[in-house]
């Protein structure tokens, strides 16, 4: 039976590099030499492709969780806490090169620039320099637009070079994200817990039960004292009501050893609702 790996589609996305990246990984580390066992399944969104693990139709999803330069995918975020047992069991970070995909011939043929919101971001600098009174359109991804600019020249996308080779599309500028060192970690998710021993992250998410004083403080403060390092922490709303926030951590410990098993029973006692996504290790 295929090993499903659901991702962000459709073929030439960023994400599927990175469900390629996480293949290539596998079948070197792990002895895996049958990659025709392995099947990666497109889908429209993240929230999508992360459903798809949930109910069973794919084992394995590979989707971006935060970018060097915009900061953390919250469909991702928001999707992990909705939907139930789903699992990190890795980490990967792929560098992000941008390029301009479009039939036009110069620059000032373009009207219209099409991409995912992170993307448009990345390059927004450039965009602003070069083609500043374009129209910045959001897509679902990198590469959904691509199949519209045969249609018109005045439209270009925003997607990878692997893209443009995969469509037989023509390139009007290359590296045109804003910083040139941008990159995106990707989590490897399933419904598995990980096997995989002494992982370097744990990630988890939480609510508190009121919004007062020291809330927040109190959870910190479970770490901190016990020599906890915290590599991230970001807010988001609950949906429920205006000013009520859940919290994202992302932390360097094992969630096995015995120092994270003391500082999780102890949090226990400080929030409402409290989801360990996994721990894992980071390529």
């Amino acid at each position: 039976m295929n090993l499903k790996i659901a991702h962000l589609g459709p073929p030439g996305t960023y994400a599927e590099q990175a469900a390629f990246f996480y293949l290539n990984w596998l079948n070197h580390h792990q002895g895996i030499s049958d990659k025709r066992s392995f099947e990666l399944c497109p889908y429209p969104t993240i929230a999508q492709s992360l459903q798809a693990v949930a109910e069973k139709q794919s084992q394995l999803a590979v989707v971006p969780v935060e970018n060097s330069i915009e900061g953390s995918v919250n469909m991702t975020l928001d999707s992990l806490w909705q939907l139930e047992r789903l699992k990190i069991q890795l980490a990967l970070v792929i560098p992000i090169q941008h390029t301009l995909i479009s039939y036009a011939t110069s620059l000032d043929m373009i009207k219209s620039v099409y991409s995912h919101p992170q993307a448009l971001s990345q390059c927004q600098g450039w965009l602003s320099q070069l083609l500043p009174n374009v129209n910045l359109i959001a897509s679902n991804s990198t590469t959904e637009a691509l199949q519209e600019l045969e249609q018109d020249v005045t439209i270009a996308a925003i997607a990878s070079s692997r893209a443009a080779e995969l469509y037989n599309l023509p390139i009007l500028a290359s590296g045109i994200n804003d910083y040139p060192e941008n990159c995106t970690r990707f989590w490897v998710v399933s419904t598995e817990e990980n096997q995989m021993v002494d992982c370097s992250h744990t990630s988890l998410a939480f609510s508190v039960a009121a919004n007062i004083p020291g809330a927040l403080v109190k959870v910190l403060q479970v770490f901190a004292h016990s020599g906890i390092n915290l590599s991230r922490i970001e807010s988001r709303p609950t949906k429920r009501s205006l000013g009520e926030y859940l919290f994202y951590l992302d932390i360097e410990a094992d969630v096995n050893s015995q120092i994270m098993k003391s500082a999780l029973g102890e949090l226990q006692n400080y929030t409402e609702v409290l989801k360990i996504f996994g721990s894992y290790s980071v390529l």
